[in-house]
């Protein structure tokens, strides 16, 4: 069905297509790149300016060894310039795992008869959200399959229900959602529990190869989900995550795809994504799917530098599908969240069981480390990990956000916040070697700070965490 304004209304407003895949492919086919213009383009990103979908193209068509390492190193660049060496840390929470939708790639499918069904109760949502407290999180992301029974009003009593666990010192700060589309009273309805970011991933920007994967279920309809986050936005939920998940399709249409999304998002509500994912296809149970798209570790690690490069201001997203070397590899390339310690066959965390039953997630989890394994190796290499929340309860978020995050101003909240929630997991949940190491980092940040009057705040601050006060922020 070709997308027209009058396929869909959001709040009685006809929309514009906003992705049209011959334009793409005619950026990717006609673009040509020299290592001049990709020198421009990334010096053009450093001073913290978008992209447009014809640099981007650039940078996509680099073939160069040169051209792609100045891409990484570019990429790395103004990450630090913006974030600093921060790495927001967070667990996904699988809630439940039931699925009307019938999509190829996915071990929740509908007619996956192998897949153990299973939606937590309250009693068992708090016994996880203790075990992920236990170990220091103080971010979830809480994941739904798409099914009526995860209905607005019940994904707006789960994160009522995160909230309210306190155990020790441990709460939950910060809940952000991934599930199904919503109309827009249903976002209104989620919105109003306290979220944080909604995600809702595409899968893929190329419809042809949407219908293929998208057999049967409420999820066929490619216009309706893509339109989603139009729906969030009109229902005053401000704060969205978008994602593309590589080997569905051509990994350069799918990027030219997220910054066409992200394009039509600033231009409508003044509000570009809080987050782009980009998770490849790993094993899921029963699955049986081709590898005619897949993306290489060295496209991938391109890919993410690219997006870095292309919006500056947005949270990349790598997720613990990929193992563990290839992650502290890809991390300097821009990334400023990851998930630690992360278990997705439901009631896992609790019962501490391993990630090694496909049927009862829905993929393959290459990065098991528990998360102070994870905070080791960030601290190992100088990374401050971050569990700060600040932005959404000081209300920094939607125009507010993009007026600190689009000119690099952002980087004032984070690195002194990402101090304090760093200075409480040392208190309350390190290991003595992983404290000595924590402390360190903290001085030397500390020291980068160029206020001394914040340099002053932040030591007092310290101070008073050391003495028993939490959720110190600025």
């Amino acid at each position: 069905m070709k997308f027209t304004p009058e396929t869909y209304k959001i709040a009685d407003k006809p929309m514009m297509p906003f992705i049209d895949a011959d334009e793409i492919w005619k950026f990717i086919n006609n673009t040509i790149s020299t290592k001049e213009r990709v020198k421009e383009i990334i010096t053009k990103s450093l001073s913290k300016k978008r992209l447009s979908l014809e640099e981007v193209a650039v940078l996509i068509n680099a073939t160069n060894p040169e051209s792609i390492q100045e891409i990484k190193s570019g990429a790395k660049q103004l990450k630090d310039n913006i974030y600093g060496n921060r790495i927001v840390l967070f667990a996904p929470l699988y809630i439940g795992n039931k699925c009307s939708n019938n999509c190829t790639y996915c071990g929740f499918r509908a007619t996956n008869q192998k897949a153990i069904r299973k939606t937590l109760n309250e009693s068992e949502i708090i016994q996880e959200i203790e075990a992920l407290e236990e170990n220091g999180q103080k971010r979830l992301i809480l994941v739904y399959g798409e099914h009526a029974q995860y209905s607005p009003e019940y994904i707006a009593e789960t994160v009522k229900t995160a909230y309210s666990v306190k155990k020790g010192n441990g709460e939950i700060r910060r809940v952000n959602i991934n599930a199904a589309p919503m109309e827009i009273e249903g976002f209104r309805t989620v919105k109003e529990s306290g979220i944080g970011t909604f995600q809702v991933f595409q899968e893929t920007y190329n419809q042809e190869a949407y219908k293929s994967y998208h057999l049967s279920g409420k999820k066929t309809d490619y216009n309706y989900r893509l339109t989603s986050l139009d729906r969030a936005q009109e229902a005053g939920l401000d704060d969205v995550g978008i994602g593309a998940l590589f080997g569905l399709y051509d990994w350069r249409f799918e990027v030219l795809g997220l910054v066409r999304h992200t394009n039509h998002l600033e231009a409508c509500y003044n509000v570009g994504p809080h987050t782009i994912s980009f998770p490849r296809i790993k094993d899921a149970s029963s699955l049986n799917f081709g590898d005619k798209y897949f993306v290489s570790d060295e496209d991938f690690a391109k890919l993410i530098a690219i997006l870095r490069l292309a919006v500056p201001y947005t949270g990349l997203i790598l997720t613990a599908r990929e193992p563990e070397k290839l992650r502290n590899e890809i991390i300097q390339y821009g990334i400023s969240q990851i998930d630690g310690g992360t278990k997705i066959e439901l009631g896992s965390y609790s019962k501490n069981e391993e990630n090694n039953n496909l049927d009862k997630g829905q993929f393959k989890i290459n990065d098991d480390r528990s998360l102070s394994e994870i905070i080791d190796e960030l601290l190992e290499q100088d990374m401050m990990p971050s569990f700060c929340t600040s932005c959404y309860r000081r209300g920094r978020t939607g125009e507010h956000f993009m007026e600190f995050s689009v000119p690099g101003f952002i980087k004032r909240f984070c690195s002194p916040n990402a101090i304090l929630t760093l200075a409480e997991y040392i208190e309350d949940y390190a290991k003595e070697k992983t404290a000595v190491k924590g402390w360190e980092v903290i001085e030397k940040n500390i020291l980068k700070l160029d206020d001394e009057k914040m340099i002053l705040s932040v030591r007092e601050k310290i101070s008073k965490i050391k003495n028993g006060q939490r959720d110190l922020y600025y």
